[in-house]
């Protein structure tokens, strides 16, 4: 079991209840495509009601080798450029949005569901719709400020000549922007594309939340007291997408007590089902009411739910997303072994990252070094199991998918640094075993040869594959 001092500058300690609301925070409007095209909209607005008023400052004073560059048609046609900027923006951010849909349609039937949130996530995706839709914004804004001369004023008319260049200039912006919104679309739908982004999104966020692995680690755990403890149920139901460990070990400190997530990051939830226990630090210790009370509320502001899990502090959510590819890849409406395959790999690059953190659950400690808080979170067997039990499963029946399953254990075997994950390596090989006899021959003796290599990389010998197949 990881401990960590609440002094102590790490990836997982007790993380600023600001830092962690502004990361969570972040991750909800990263994963959705209204807010950069709205703050773009808002600000084309502001643009297209301050440049005509520049404009109207700057009038007969510009040099004259800056306004040969400028606009230099009358009211008339400074309208007919600014309404079919208008018009034809419009209609392709129609087209971008149809495609955007049509993509998000493919990854969720193609692929998983559960990459949506990535597509949405998609930068390029946020800006090529924040361009197109403030320029259409801009062109209109600017083109209540044109106005001709009329008979009672002859000098009243008003041309924006640097709103509508810049205008101009957007629009030009645009169609490059289009050419390249197209080329990136179409190697976002590669399922290559598609698997390395998660897979860096999710070694990302280890590298954020789980410390680096070290000898010196903790491995004591927390007897649960007698009598049982004080029971926390959840307020509301969904998914455990948010802890807050400082105000954890605050709520502890302050209660003298000693406080239990049972939950996992990424756990689904029930309102009314327990999912951490309280007890005091003392001995036979009693409390009132108001204590008990008082703690489990601050317990509950610090564990928040949401409808969906998220990569903020969520690692296992990652692994959840390749597993779901490899087997929509197996299933028998799409029956692509080979994205399962390349789905394993990007598994194994995950796995092999994680070997080198530390997993498991881990505690907060306070100044005086005693355990305060113990927070649930996945074991490195509880990671491969769910890398593996599915597409094994599905995959039984082709021994290229079984092989590679197979070629992964035996890569994380050769990198393995404790005895719990050589254990859960083996454990998973013996699974394996077990559905080579469904196969002819020349497959059994194949996938054997793959077996025996990964217990020789689990006693740290390396055959070469060719060697005796």
């Amino acid at each position: 079991m990881t401990h960590h001092d609440p002094g102590e500058k790490d990836s997982e300690g007790p993380i600023s209840a600001v830092l962690t609301r502004r990361r969570v925070l972040a991750e909800a409007v990263r994963s959705r495509l209204w807010p950069m095209p709205t703050a773009a909209v808002l600000l084309a607005v502001l643009a297209g009601i301050g440049l005509p008023e520049l404009d109207a400052v700057l009038d007969d004073h510009l040099p004259t080798e800056v306004a040969r560059y400028l606009f230099g048609g009358g009211a008339d046609a400074a309208r007919e450029v600014l309404g079919a900027i208008a018009g034809s923006l419009i209609t392709v951010t129609s087209l971008t949005f149809s495609l955007t849909l049509v993509t998000l349609q493919l990854a969720s039937s193609q692929y998983s569901p559960r990459l949506l949130r990535t597509f949405a996530a998609d930068r390029v995706v946020q800006r090529t719709l924040a361009l197109f839709l403030s320029t259409f914004i801009y062109a209109l804004t600017v083109l209540r400020t044109v106005r001709n001369d009329t008979v009672d004023a002859p000098a009243s008319g008003f041309v924006p000549q640097i709103a509508v260049t810049t205008a101009y200039l957007l629009t030009v912006a645009s169609v490059v922007a289009l050419v390249l919104f197209l080329g990136h679309l179409v190697r976002q739908i590669r399922v290559e594309s598609l698997l390395e982004q998660v897979r860096a999104d999710t070694c990302a966020t280890a590298a954020r939340v789980l410390p680096l692995s070290s000898a010196s680690a903790d491995t004591t755990g927390v007897p649960v007291p007698e009598p049982p403890p004080h029971i926390v149920e959840a307020t509301s139901s969904g998914f455990l997408v948010e802890i807050d460990h400082r105000a954890l070990l605050a709520a502890a400190m302050q209660a003298d007590a000693q406080v239990w997530v049972d939950r996992p990051i990424g756990s689904p939830v029930l309102a009314g089902t327990p999912v951490a226990f309280c007890w005091p630090s003392q001995p036979n210790a009693a409390w009132d009411n108001e204590v008990v009370e008082t703690l489990q509320g601050q317990v509950h502001q610090a564990l928040r739910t949401g409808s969906e899990r998220t990569a903020a502090q969520d690692v296992g959510y990652g692994l959840r997303q390749l597993t779901d590819v490899v087997v929509r890849a197996l299933s028998p409406g799409i029956n692509d072994p080979t994205t399962a395959v390349h789905g394993l790999v990007a598994c194994t690059a995950v796995l092999a990252d994680l070997l080198q953190r530390q997993l498991g659950p881990y505690s907060l400690r306070d100044k005086e070094n005693r355990i305060r808080v113990v927070v649930a979170r996945p074991s490195f067997p509880d990671l491969l199991d769910l890398v593996c039990t599915q597409p094994r499963l599905y995959g039984t029946d082709d021994p290229v998918v079984l092989a590679a399953i197979l070629s992964m254990l035996r890569d994380l075997a050769w990198t393995t640094t404790t005895a719990e994950q050589r254990t859960a390596i083996s454990d998973q090989l013996g699974l394996l075993r077990e559905h080579f006899a469904d196969h002819g021959p020349t497959a059994r003796r194949r996938l054997e040869y793959a077996a025996r290599q990964v217990s020789e990389a689990l006693e740290r010998r390396w055959t070469p594959r060719n060697s005796g197949s």
